[in-house]
């Protein structure tokens, strides 16, 4: 497989962008080796600027649950872009977007509209910080909320005291009032409420973690977040950047009964461009300006563009189309499973529906220490470029989730599953 031209742009890359790249992880430095530039994507394809296809898993990191460049969706996106491309001001768009949203997930009463998954997690602390006049914020080790300074923290012994910073440039007094614990650990986020639930303006957690693989909060844990955060006044927040819309059209909530006071929402509601959301109940959401004073504000926020891109795609999710993804899903995880079983290899594919990552262990992983120890950086670096020489894209860093669209089929997974088959063979 020659990939002279992805070399040779990305070569290019690197003297105008920082490392080739907008984002860390494409620079393929977790897995070594040349990374690439891609051209174009169709269904569950992409390509290379070598004219390379390879059956796509990252999907824009979740975003494109249709596929690439959906007829629909690509129509709604030419019609918006024949009215223009931005007003900064209210559109019937993003009224209805809102609508949809709303009409999907009955936890949340008003929306707004921001411009990145970071962004919305963000002003949903500030709004719940504005909401309790309280200070604190609780989050998990390994639930990854974006980039903004107050929320780049863990408690590295998983021991819930102030946590310290995870990226340099954020000074120690952004993430004094952080507080981080492990996952799925009923007794210490209890302990750890005890001790500062006055101070405590909001808790914050991916239902279903994706950034330490896909790792599934157990349905007492959650149970519990929601009745102790309920009792004592703290707002509950639930990061389904991720997972809203992925699986189904109520979220991760939906499959667990529970509701948040706010939700975050981004990456599928998009259609494949950059947008946020953040939504929940009534009286929380009125604390922002202009009618409350808590303030956020965008230039971009509810661009029509991509409020009709978001619009299509949302209208192109039903039971029947989750009932195709999860249920191929489903019987690749149970091929895998049994083939790492049969065969004593020690791997398993986590999932939650459509999405999955691969562990290197075949016990259950609960939490982001455990996460660690299942992890292996040089065999999955291995197997990347294995999967890659066989046409299969899959995320260029281990702990990251991988993703299946609409548009993929048995033949693809067929593909997947034997070329998976082949790598784990030959290293026996």
């Amino acid at each position: 497989m020659k990939i002279n031209n992805s070399k040779k742009e990305f070569s290019q890359a690197q003297r105008v962008l920082v490392g080739g790249v907008n984002s860390p992880v494409r620079a393929f430095k977790a897995v070594g080796g040349q990374a690439l530039v891609i051209a174009q994507g169709r269904g569950s394809k992409i390509y290379d600027l070598d004219r390379n296809a390879y059956t796509d898993y990252c999907l824009s990191w979740g975003a494109l649950i249709l596929g690439h460049a959906h007829k629909e969706v690509m129509d709604a996106i030419h019609t918006a872009l024949k009215n223009g491309t931005s007003y900064g001001t209210t559109t019937k768009l993003e009224i209805d977007l809102a609508k949809t949203i709303i009409k999907c997930i009955p936890s949340v009463d008003l929306v707004r509209f921001v411009n990145s998954g970071t962004e919305a997690v963000m002003s949903a602390v500030r709004l719940a910080r504005g909401f309790t006049n309280r200070n604190k914020v609780l989050k998990f080790d390994g639930c990854y909320h974006g980039h903004s300074d107050g929320l780049l923290a863990a408690a590295g012994s998983g021991v819930a005291f102030l946590a310290s910073s995870t990226s340099k440039g954020v000074p120690p007094a952004y993430v004094q009032n952080t507080l981080s614990v492990p996952y799925n650990d009923t007794q210490e986020f209890f302990n750890t409420l005890e001790r500062h639930r006055k101070d405590l303006a909001c808790v914050v957690i991916e239902p279903v973690a994706g950034n330490m693989g896909v790792i599934v909060a157990k349905r007492d844990f959650l149970r519990t977040i929601r009745e102790l955060t309920r009792k004592y006044g703290i707002v509950l927040i639930f990061d389904e950047v991720m997972s809203g819309f992925r699986t189904n059209l109520g979220g991760a909530q939906a499959d667990f009964g529970i509701a948040a006071d706010l939700t975050c929402l981004g990456k599928i509601i998009g259609g494949g461009f950059p947008i946020g959301a953040y939504g929940g109940r009534r009286d929380i959401m009125k604390r922002l300006s202009p009618l409350g004073d808590v303030y956020q504000a965008g230039t971009f926020s509810g661009n029509p563009v991509v409020m009709a891109a978001g619009l299509a795609t949302l209208k192109n999710l039903n039971r029947d189309t989750y009932k195709t993804i999860n249920g191929l899903c489903s019987a690749f995880i149970k091929e895998m499973n049994g083939f790492f079983k049969e065969n004593d290899i020690a791997a398993h594919i986590s999932a939650y529906k459509s999405m999955m990552s691969l562990r290197f262990r075949q016990q259950e992983v609960c939490d982001y220490s455990e996460a660690q120890v299942a992890s292996s950086n040089k065999i999955y670096a291995k197997l990347f470029h294995h999967l890659l020489k066989n046409g299969i894209y899959w995320p260029p860093a281990e702990l990251e989730a991988f993703f299946v669209s609409s548009r993929h089929t048995s033949k693809d997974f067929n593909a997947l599953q034997k070329a998976i088959k082949k790598f784990f063979m030959v290293r026996q």
